[in-house]
C-alpha cells in the first residue's frame, strides 16, 4: 500500500510523539495500521508526505544513488541574485556534508498556496522571494541548510513532488491523506 499526505504545518512524521514536544503526530490522521513515513518532512515543513508498508520503498525513494527527484517549494528572506542561485545549483558545504548539484528556478508568479497556520513571519521593509528547489538527496533539513548558506534563511517549505507525482495532482486538501492509484503509483516509482 502507498499513501499520500497532504502533511500540515506543525507535525512530526513520526507516529509517537517526543517527549515534551510541542508538536503533532501522524497519529492523529488516522492511517491505516503497519504503514510507515517515507522520509521525513520536518515538524515545520509542509506538503507531500508518502507512507507504506512496503519493506524496501523507502531505499528506492530516497537513496541518492537511484537519483529520486523531489521538488521543494521554498519561500526566502529578500531575492536572490542569480549568484546566489547558481551556487545553490552546484555543491554547498553543509559542514562535513556537501550536497549533490541541485535544479533551482524562481517562481514568478510566487505560487498561490493556502495560508499557513500559523503564518510567517511578515517583515514590511524585507521582501520575499518564492524558489523552486529539485534534490535528489535529503539530508537533515537540508533545503533550510542551503539557503541559509546562501543568505536567505528559509521562511516556508512545501514538498510539491515525488517523482512524477504532484501535490496539485492529488487534490489534497491539507490533512487530508488517500491510498495512491495505479497510474499515481507508478508517477512516484518512474
Amino acid at each position: 500500500m502507498l499513501l499520500a499526505l497532504n502533511k500540515p504545518y506543525g507535525v512530526l512524521s513520526q507516529f509517537t510523539p517526543e517527549p515534551g514536544s510541542r508538536w503533532r503526530t501522524l497519529a492523529e490522521f488516522r492511517l491505516p495500521a503497519d504503514v510507515y513515513p517515507l522520509g521525513r518532512l520536518d515538524a515545520d515543513s509542509e506538503g507531500l508526505l508518502l507512507l507504506s508498508d512496503e519493506p524496501g520503498l523507502n531505499d528506492r525513494l530516497l537513496d541518492p544513488r537511484h537519483a529520486h527527484a523531489r521538488e521543494y517549494w521554498v519561500q526566502v528572506e529578500r531575492v536572490p541574485d542569480d549568484a546566489a542561485l547558481a551556487r545553490l545549483m552546484k555543491v554547498v558545504k553543509l559542514g562535513t556534508h556537501r550536497t549533490l548539484p541541485c535544479l533551482v528556478r524562481r517562481l514568478e508568479p510566487a505560487p498561490e498556496l493556502p495560508p499557513r497556520k500559523p503564518p510567517i513571519r511578515f517583515r514590511k521593509n524585507v521582501p520575499d522571494c518564492w524558489l523552486a528547489l529539485e534534490l535528489t538527496e535529503g539530508k537533515n533539513r537540508q533545503v533550510r541548510r542551503m539557503t541559509a548558506a546562501i543568505g536567505h534563511p528559509t521562511l516556508r517549505l512545501m514538498r510539491i513532488r515525488i517523482g512524477g507525482l504532484t501535490l496539485s495532482s492529488l487534490a489534497l486538501a491539507v490533512g487530508q491523506w488517500r491510498e495512491l492509484m495505479a497510474a499515481e503509483r507508478a508517477a512516484v516509482l518512474a
